[in-house]
């Protein structure tokens, strides 16, 4: 399952999604985002779902591998399906059983919520899968450089975040390194309860923060032996420019994404 996490990876390539400029990603996925919470209709996430199964195919990402980081998640997936379906109200009962009863409007609420997290998670690993972690920082910071005028440290917010982000993997095989370790000295994470195999999770998360506490200190030490100032007197090897390709992905997310804001007001 931890196998399963592709947060923050990065698959180098050199597809057009690759080649897109950071800033114009960021606001790609950000407004795909506002699009799956305005939108609550059949069309518009047949839209929205061609959309972004069009980036998976631009970005040369195996389908497989974009539903396979779905699979951490599944269970919160499911679980906020499930409530949906029971605690919407509605006029037409379908079945009911004491207090708990599911209607035709819980069941569509439900499909949608379900439908919406998976296109959340989906689209929003694109922008990881084909942006590395320093041209993430770069177009966070330049997009929020405005920001700098009202004093507050922009680059630092945008390097801790990048930095979140690169180390979710890095701890993901911490992880599993510590359980193979603590399951050779008989440890049992599989059986019993859900009180027991929370317990037993305790070996785990104790090695785990001082592993990620030790890091976090190696890196400190390594960013302050290399002269690390933040952004003062701070020079780019490589300049963030637009091209043909960010004026390719902006013409395609106005047209898929208004279409289907158009077809939520329409319908």
């Amino acid at each position: 399952m931890l196998r399963d996490i592709t947060l923050g990876q990065y698959f180098p390539g050199n597809t057009r999604m690759h080649r897109v400029d950071p800033r114009t990603k960021i606001l790609l996925v950000t407004a795909i985002i506002a699009a799956l919470f305005v939108c609550s209709n059949v069309p518009s996430y047949l839209v929205l779902t061609v959309y972004i199964l069009g980036l998976t195919a631009a970005s040369k990402l195996k389908l497989r591998m974009v539903l396979r980081g779905l699979r951490p998640i599944l269970v919160i997936i499911l679980f906020t399906a499930v409530l949906n379906l029971f605690l919407t109200p509605g006029e037409t009962v379908l079945w009911r059983a004491g207090v708990l009863s599911i209607t035709s409007a819980g069941v569509s609420k439900a499909i949608l919520i379900a439908a919406r997290l998976i296109l959340l998670i989906a689209g929003a690993s694109l922008l990881t899968y084909t942006t590395s972690p320093i041209q993430l920082t770069d177009g966070l910071e330049r997009l929020l450089s405005p920001l700098k005028k009202l004093h507050l440290p922009i680059h630092e917010l945008a390097m801790m975040m990048s930095l979140a982000l690169r180390f979710i993997p890095t701890l993901v095989e911490e992880t599993e390194k510590i359980m193979r370790a603590q399951r050779a000295r008989g440890a049992d994470f599989d059986t019993g309860n859900l009180l027991h195999r929370a317990r037993a999770l305790v070996p785990i998360l104790v090695p785990l923060f001082v592993s990620a506490l030790r890091r976090a200190d190696e890196l400190a030490t390594a960013m302050e032996c290399r002269l690390y100032r933040g952004d003062i007197g701070r020079t780019r090897l490589r300049q963030l420019r637009f091209g043909r390709d960010d004026v390719i992905c902006a013409a395609a997310a106005v047209l898929f994404l208004g279409g289907a804001i158009m077809l939520q007001v329409l319908l």
